[in-house]
């Protein structure tokens, strides 16, 4: 069985005991997450797409850690004119563990 779930704006396929990192989440390191934005439950033979999200249907996870992804080197440039601007920038993420997919 697996699902289709919407987080942090992006969409991740997730079964059951993977982990996964999303965009930080609000939670403590061991608390529990119920995600309710789903969008597609598969389950062998059976498949349920949501209009657009499939109705009664929950994942619930554990937050296994919080970090910081590598850096990305943003780096601009105009020629001939002296310009040169260098940023970086660090995005957080929560790593999360999926425990449970239930649908009604």
């Amino acid at each position: 069985m697996y699902a289709v779930i919407k987080t942090g704006g992006k969409q991740y396929k997730v079964a059951a005991g993977d982990k996964v990192k999303v965009e930080k989440l609000t939670g403590d390191v061991g608390s529990t997450v119920v995600i309710d934005k789903v969008l597609l439950i598969a389950d062998g033979e059976t498949t349920t797409v949501g209009a657009p999200l499939v109705a009664g249907a929950k994942v619930n996870a554990t937050v296994v850690s919080h970090g910081r992804g590598d850096k990305v080197m943003i780096f601009k440039m105009r020629r001939r004119k002296h310009y040169r601007k260098t940023q970086g920038h660090r995005q957080s993420y929560t790593e999360i563990k999926i425990d449970t997919i239930s649908a009604k």
